[in-house]
């Protein structure tokens, strides 16, 4: 017995192990080739454990999109809390996609998390509808940090907001696919010439 007061090694929760595990493999090796053996291996729990804590695989994956949102919303409060005006807050954005890629990766940066998971999912799948809606969240800051800038042209904020998130997510597939943060800055800078010409 630990003595009253004394620090006592606490067991991680199995589901805070399973998701850490998921988040890794999937990331690096994707959904589908990931298989749940390689998960509670990785996590180093029994399978039972699992199915303890989500009734299948595609409840984890639900699981793990929601907690790559989440990380990424962490990354974006983390930037516009320091931003002084709508451009920086606008920029925010972007360096919270920028920060997104420098995070430590097994295997190397890869783009988008939650996009690469889309891509491997069938047409209507849940988990397609939930990076949907975190992209379509990360237009509608943009629009709305964009309205900020330009009181009363709420459509041309729109309109704006909907041009640079096509700027960020293209600029997010080709730095996922030279593995590195380069086109993310590029596509930073570009913003940054748009947002001084408004």
């Amino acid at each position: 017995m630990s003595a009253p007061g004394s620090p006592v090694a606490r067991k991680r929760p199995a589901r805070e192990l399973l998701l850490e595990a998921a988040a890794r493999l999937f990331y690096s090796d994707g959904v589908v080739a990931t298989g749940i053996d390689t998960i509670t291996s990785t996590a180093g729990v029994a399978k039972k454990s699992l199915y303890n804590n989500f009734a299948s695989k595609a409840e984890l994956v639900a699981a793990y999109l929601e907690a790559r949102h989440e990380e990424w919303l962490g990354l974006y409060r983390a930037r516009v809390a320091a931003a002084a005006t709508p451009q920086e807050r606008i920029l925010a954005i972007f360096d919270a996609y920028i920060d997104h890629a420098a995070l430590a990766y097994d295997h190397g940066f890869r783009g988008c998390g939650l996009l690469n998971a889309a891509a491997e999912l069938p047409a209507g799948d849940p988990g397609r509808l939930a990076v949907r809606r975190h992209k379509e969240e990360v237009e509608g800051l943009l629009a709305g940090h964009l309205a900020e800038l330009l009181p009363g042209q709420d459509e041309r904020a729109g309109e704006l907001g909907r041009h640079l998130a096509f700027l960020l997510e293209g600029s997010m597939a080709r730095a996922g696919l030279e593995g590195g943060d380069k086109c993310l800055q590029d596509g930073r800078r570009i913003a940054a010439r748009l947002l001084e010409e408004l």
